[in-house]
């Protein structure tokens, strides 16, 4: 029903604009004078110019509907000029057999009637244009809007989609471990992982949730992997709670964390991760320090390593373009990954 609503609309906006048009001559024009003898004429020049005037709503709607989309967008202007020279002259007999019949007291001149003609003829057809030539550019600009949007929605699922399988990669390998040495914390392990599929899966599909359930889930992860990795890696995590009303795009600081667990343990040496968050002024600051081997090479690393990482960073470019700061460092032994979010 909304489509007929907005036809409604526009028909009463065309003939109100028709009705202004047509009462401007009547608002404008001067009266003459009590005493001044009413010309015999006045009520055919009345006749003849309103009629007239209908012929320019037929020739606006005519060049609007027909001519400028069918001519004009494909560029075959000397057919166009050849029909509005035509129709120009059918209006110019329309309008002198107008003439001849409702105006008895004065000669018809052709030249005169041609000048008076031309202007509002002219008029009618270059607004015309540029009315179809706007109407359309707005619908073109929607549709190129409407589609931007769908993409947008669309690499973004896609994005998502491909955190989640990094992060269970992760993690199933860590419940795969302790139900190995048949360990006490597998029960709770599970537990805590099914916790947080069940926020992946049914509260990270807006565009943003709660920064504190996020920070809940960054704990939890980092929970599962300190059982992985027990006390052969120093970590130092602070994470402070949100405010209510600060928000985030999910998903968007786990792979910083799980890429500096995957390549700051195992065999490295005196292993280290350094994990901070802090808010001020509704700008999120959020750093991410582990050791990692510098003589490790692309081609010893895990296929899957880097997958989160790059998703984030694009990510980041779709959501936050203007309003975060992403720095990645590698210096003496240590990965360093600074980021600010402007989170309003």
């Amino acid at each position: 029903m909304g489509w007929i609503n907005k036809s409604w609309v526009k028909v009463v906006f065309h003939v109100a604009a028709w009705i202004i048009v047509f009462s401007l001559p009547f608002l404008l024009r001067r009266y003459p004078a009590v005493d001044t003898p009413k010309d015999p004429d006045e009520r055919g020049f009345f006749l003849v110019n309103n009629l007239t005037a209908l012929l320019w709503i037929g020739v606006f709607y005519f060049n609007a509907y027909i001519l400028t989309p069918v001519f004009i967008y494909n560029k075959k202007y000397l057919y166009y000029f050849l029909i509005v020279l035509g129709l120009f002259v059918v209006i110019m007999t329309v309008h002198s057999w107008l003439f001849i019949s409702l105006i008895t007291g004065r000669g018809f001149l052709l030249s005169r009637s041609i000048g008076f003609n031309i202007p509002p003829f002219m008029l009618a057809i270059a607004v015309s244009t540029a009315y179809r030539m706007i109407i359309d550019k707005n619908k073109t600009d929607k549709l190129l809007q409407q589609k931007q949007e769908e993409n947008f929605k669309s690499e973004l699922s896609f994005l998502r989609s491909q955190v989640s399988p990094h992060f269970m990669f992760n993690v199933l390998n860590n419940i795969l471990a302790l139900a190995r040495l048949k360990s006490d914390q597998l029960e709770p392990t599970i537990f805590k992982l099914s916790t947080l599929m069940r926020y992946m899966l049914y509260e990270t599909d807006e565009e943003r949730v709660s920064l504190q359930k996020e920070i809940d889930y960054l704990n939890s992860y980092i929970d599962l992997q300190k059982q992985r990795v027990g006390g052969k890696v120093e970590l130092d995590v602070h994470i402070p709670q949100a405010e209510a009303y600060q928000e985030i795009a999910p998903m968007l600081l786990i792979p910083f964390i799980e890429n500096a667990f995957k390549h700051g343990t195992g065999h490295i040496k005196n292993a280290q991760i350094y994990i901070n968050m802090s808010v001020a002024h509704d700008t999120l600051n959020f750093v991410v320090r582990n050791r990692y081997d510098a003589s490790e090479t692309n081609e010893s690393k895990d296929r899957t390593s880097g997958i989160g990482l790059a998703n984030v960073m694009r990510r980041l470019n779709l959501l936050y373009k203007e309003k975060h700061d992403l720095l990645i460092t590698k210096e003496d032994g240590w990965f360093v990954v600074s980021l600010q979010i402007n989170l309003v």
